[in-house]
């Protein structure tokens, strides 16, 4: 039995007419499933965490990321349970990583005649993070989008921009593995994935099946135009290029933070958590 869990809301609503494709070939096919709708926080959570503890072992997201590590973090444990996701968010930034496809039709594919396949994951504390896991500027530019109205892409860039020339730098210690690292950070980041913000690539050398965490550390040093320079190789997908880039891989790193500040897991904005970082592998995703 296929559980599939919902949000409506997704996409400015395309999951609503994705699921509508999805639910055809289920009938025509037919497949034996049951549909949970997610229409309020943590929704995806609360109805992971009671199918998962009922036994159920086929989850299937139909949403964006946000739903999807929901759900992650819902699963009671990700070691029994084959996760499957038909992609219909605004960013929909793991899926491109897993190579999941856009067209409902082709993902319900790799899940109803394909194999699941071990997938890493990220722990921090009690959290778990499918794709990519940040504190710095990207987190200041997640909670000015909370604020405004528009949505996808252009929204977060303008953010971004915006954050730019009032965003003072964060003094981190980055432990890991005997490595010992002071920085003051624009950005740092743990990455599962590739890719965050709708399309923005951070680290295009991750894997997500390579038991290891890439972890990418950009330093805030200079003037705004030093800063723009890191925005544009960002933008571009070279910010491991950038002079002021960190990159290694390791299997735990902890960024301990001068002071609590918020975290970024999937585009989720935690307060006061504890940076401690582990990549977990055992989980089976549909890709």
């Amino acid at each position: 039995m296929y559980h599939f869990i919902f949000n409506p809301m997704a996409g400015k609503r395309k999951s609503r007419k994705y699921f509508a494709r999805v639910q055809k070939i289920l009938d025509e096919r037919g497949v034996s499933y049951k549909v949970h709708l997610t229409t309020r926080e943590k929704g995806a959570y609360a109805i992971a965490k009671e199918l998962t503890e009922q036994g159920e072992d086929e989850i299937v997201v139909l949403g964006g990321d946000g739903t999807l590590h929901e759900a992650l973090n819902g699963i009671k444990d990700p070691s029994i349970c084959r996760l499957g996701l038909i992609p219909c968010g605004t960013g929909n930034d793991f899926a491109a990583k897993a190579g999941i496809p856009m067209q409902p039709e082709k993902a319900l594919a790799l899940i109803l005649d394909g194999t699941a396949k071990e997938t890493d994951y990220l722990q921090i504390g009690e959290k778990r993070c499918m794709n990519v896991a940040g504190l710095g500027l990207d987190v200041e530019v997640l909670e000015l989008c909370e604020k405004g109205r528009m949505r996808g892409k252009l929204k977060y860039l303008l953010s971004l921009t915006r954050c730019l020339f009032t965003y003072k730098g964060c003094k981190v210690l980055v432990e890991s593995e005997g490595r010992e690292e002071a920085h003051f950070l624009l950005i740092a980041a743990a990455c599962n994935g590739t890719q965050f913000g709708g399309g923005i690539s951070i680290c295009p050398n991750a894997e997500i099946d390579d038991g290891k965490i890439n972890v990418i550390a950009v330093d805030c040093i200079g003037g705004w135009w030093k800063l723009l320079s890191a925005l544009i190789q960002l933008m571009q997908g070279k910010i491991l290029a950038y002079p002021l880039t960190t990159h290694f891989t390791c299997e735990r790193v902890h960024f301990k933070t001068e002071k609590p500040c918020s975290v970024q897991l999937d585009g989720e904005v935690y307060k006061d958590l504890d940076f401690d970082v582990e990549v977990k592998k055992g989980l089976m995703f549909y890709r």
